[in-house]
């Protein structure tokens, strides 16, 4: 039977383990989008995870979300984050950088501009700004001709991904952000090609990793998914058929991988792991809730057909997260107060275990 600390190969890569640090949001960058010497040692601490994924980083200003997150659309962010991918390196670690346009889900505040989407509709709920929470604004809906541009974003994040030293990429197709969008019955109200069926719904998150294959190489790269998700106001109808269709078209791309959050029923879950031929990791506890996930979580998806885990609240606190789990060591919890809160404090400051004597 397949144990969380078995190897496994993932394209060009040997994982040591079967556990995956899961993309955060952490909100440190610097001015500018960049990359700080801080996150080389955060990320660098959690090196032995079979893998890491970066927190989500905007290929593009437009497609930036929130204030104090990293970049990788200039020239000063790739060398911003070859250091950080150094770190990772030098302790022995992989890492994906996680390519995240937010669509909708940002602010003028954030970049200057408004954001666009696939509708004029805006999102549910208030969005992050440097002055505070501030209710998600209607976007401008991208003509046609506009779509395919925002599609190679992706492909041109993953470029300068590769130049500053990441793995491969994750393009974030889940939680709301603009893939998910696109994929919604109700944040895309669309009549032409990328929109209305499942075919049109499906097309934005094919280009785009289409693109990116084109670009870096199927072996290098991922997707993460939530199918049936309502993070910031989606909905999906059809999701069965909706997910079947979307991993048909992307097997035909022979991605790294496939990362399902368990936003389904288990009985959907299970149906689209039969349909993905590839690698799938599966992240067992809802984003933005307060489970954090566990050995037996990851046990559970093992027996079911996951090829790797990622575990995400239980990262941020334990450094060391792949020691506890084989030696069954207390998991240490978070301290709430810290997630976004900027700063070296709840970063930084957690520890390995420290064993008695």
């Amino acid at each position: 039977m397949t144990t969380l600390f078995d190897s496994h190969r993932l394209g060009d890569l040997t994982l040591p383990n079967r556990v995956v640090m899961a993309p955060m949001s952490r909100v440190r960058a610097a001015a500018g989008g960049l990359a700080t010497p801080s996150m080389a040692t955060y990320y660098a601490q959690r090196a032995t995870a079979g893998l890491i994924v970066s927190e989500g980083v905007q290929p593009s200003l437009i497609g930036q979300s929130n204030p104090g997150t990293p970049g990788l659309h200039t020239d000063e962010q790739v060398e911003a984050w070859r250091p950080v991918t150094a770190a990772v390196r030098s302790n022995g670690g992989r890492i994906f950088a996680q390519i995240m346009h937010g669509g909708r889900v940002s602010h003028p505040d954030t970049t200057g501009t408004r954001p666009v989407g696939p509708s004029a509709v805006a999102a549910v709920g208030e969005v992050f700004t440097a002055a505070g929470p501030r209710p998600a604004p209607v976007p401008r809906a991208l003509a046609t001709s506009e779509v395919p541009g925002h599609a190679r974003s992706y492909a041109e994040a993953a470029r300068r991904a590769v130049d500053a030293g990441f793995d491969g990429v994750e393009l974030h197709g889940a939680n709301g952000y603009l893939i998910s969008q696109f994929l919604s019955s109700n944040a895309n109200l669309r009549t032409d090609r990328y929109g209305g069926s499942v075919a049109g719904r499906i097309r934005f998150a094919v280009e785009a990793a289409a693109a990116t294959v084109d670009a870096i190489g199927g072996t290098r790269t991922g997707i993460r998914l939530s199918p049936g998700g309502t993070f910031w106001g989606v909905a999906e109808t059809e999701v069965p058929e909706l997910y079947a269709a979307l991993l048909a078209e992307l097997a035909r791309l022979d991605l790294a991988y496939v990362h399902l959050e368990a936003t389904a029923d288990e009985p959907v879950l299970l149906g689209l792991r039969r349909a993905w031929p590839g690698t799938l990791v599966v992240n067992p506890t809802l984003p933005m809730g307060s489970k954090q996930t566990g050995r037996a979580d990851a046990d559970h998806w093992l027996g079911l057909g996951a090829d790797l885990i990622s575990f995400g609240r239980a990262y941020i606190a334990n450094p060391d997260l792949v020691e506890r789990l084989r030696l069954g060591l207390p998991v240490a919890p978070v301290d709430e107060a810290t997630l976004y809160q900027g700063g070296d404090a709840g970063y930084l400051t957690y520890s390995a275990y420290q064993h008695a004597g």
